[in-house]
């Protein structure tokens, strides 16, 4: 038996739409897999009843069948379904990880990143991978056609987390197909300024570069309360603030000593609109680790 520990993510950042992505450091997905003839998964923890057990429809069951590494498979969900934390994406890379050392496939980490990713469509019916790729590389992850770079990267998160269910269908729908030439150039910016920031672990350069005019002002429209939560973060010392993937979880990059207030700060706004939330204080965390191995 292998059991792999696989981090929420968030993607976007922002400007980086379908390119960037961050591992945090919690919430995490726990997969545990054994060796069996055929494949059979088993769905515990938070938001366990919204996520189907049938290989077909559960996206760690395309992983099992692309790495053809059948195997009897329970995950512990910490990342709620339907977050902006990339849910689907933590199980999808602790089931690659955990797969791949069960049966000692020694598979390259980035080719095990497009086998996650194929495992996301079954969620959102697109193979991306700005989640999956930061879930089993760690860090700040950047995707593109010609493949990932990764960056390490040290700053001060606060990932919050309405009651509020917002599909990650639903917000691809609304991101605008077109975009004018002004809103391309404050875009490359804005993406250029968080990526240096990220070299130089600035948390006031990587909240600058997550200003983004296209795809964040249709997204935030879905969640109720978000330009109120915003605004109180960054009075409490956060540097930027954006949605997390597709939503609903609102992530603030903060400044030295100020994530507790941060978090305060946002629970606090959303209550105000009558949302409860949940706040995770947390940093840029590792990928997907192997935590336990058995013999079998």
């Amino acid at each position: 038996m292998v059991t792999v520990r696989a981090p929420a993510t968030s993607a976007n950042l922002g400007s980086g739409y379908d390119v960037f992505g961050l591992a945090l450091g919690r919430p995490a997905d726990v997969i545990h897999v054994e060796a069996a003839d055929e494949t059979t998964i088993t769905v515990e923890g938070v938001g366990s009843e919204y996520v189907p057990e049938d290989p077909r429809d559960n996206t760690v069951g395309a992983v099992a069948d692309a790495l053809d590494a059948p195997a009897s498979i329970t995950i512990d969900k910490g990342v709620r379904p339907s977050s902006g934390l990339g849910s689907s994406a933590a199980s999808a890379a602790g089931a690659a990880v955990a797969l791949d050392t069960l049966y000692g496939l020694q598979t390259d980490p980035e080719e095990l990143v497009r086998v996650a990713a194929e495992g996301e469509a079954v969620v959102s019916g697109d193979a991306h991978a700005d989640n999956v790729a930061p879930a089993i590389l760690g860090g700040f992850t950047i995707v593109t056609p010609d493949g990932i770079t990764t960056l390490e990267a040290s700053l001060s998160l606060v990932a919050c987390l309405p009651e509020i269910v917002v599909s990650t269908r639903d917000a691809r729908a609304v991101v605008p197909s077109t975009l004018s030439i002004d809103d391309l150039v404050d875009t490359v910016g804005s993406a250029a300024t968080l990526t240096a920031g990220i070299a130089r672990d600035d948390p006031e350069l990587v909240g600058q570069g997550m200003a983004d005019t296209v795809v964040t002002p249709t997204r935030s429209a879905l969640i109720d309360g978000y330009d109120e939560v915003r605004e109180a973060a960054r009075l409490a010392g956060a540097t930027g603030v954006t949605v997390s993937g597709a939503g609903p979880a609102v992530l603030a990059v903060c400044r030295e000593g100020t994530r507790r207030a941060v978090a305060s700060a946002m629970v606090d706004a959303f209550a105000d609109r009558g949302i409860e939330s949940r706040a995770y204080q947390t940093n840029v965390g590792r990928g997907a680790e192997v935590v336990t191995r058995s013999a079998w």
